[in-house]
């Protein structure tokens, strides 16, 4: 069984990750996110990553087409 964390860290911890995303630029967030990226996606199969890209083009064609017959704005 895992250890319950404790709620008042947990907070503490949110709030230093929001000071610490605020006094970066935006230049430095966008290298940070493509690196976790990286690192995501080299635990997955080339397969897996294929299957992910298709899910995506899927889900952004839907969302076009959505936009085209006035659904969403």
């Amino acid at each position: 069984m895992g250890a319950k964390k404790n709620p008042n860290a947990v907070a503490l911890g949110k709030l230093g990750g929001t000071a610490r995303a605020s006094s970066l630029t935006k230049a430095e967030r966008s290298s940070i996110a493509k690196k976790a990226a990286a690192a995501r996606n080299k635990k997955l199969s080339a397969a897996e990553r294929s299957r992910i890209a298709k899910l995506a083009v899927k889900a952004r064609e839907q969302k076009r087409r959505a936009i085209r017959k006035g659904e969403l704005t």
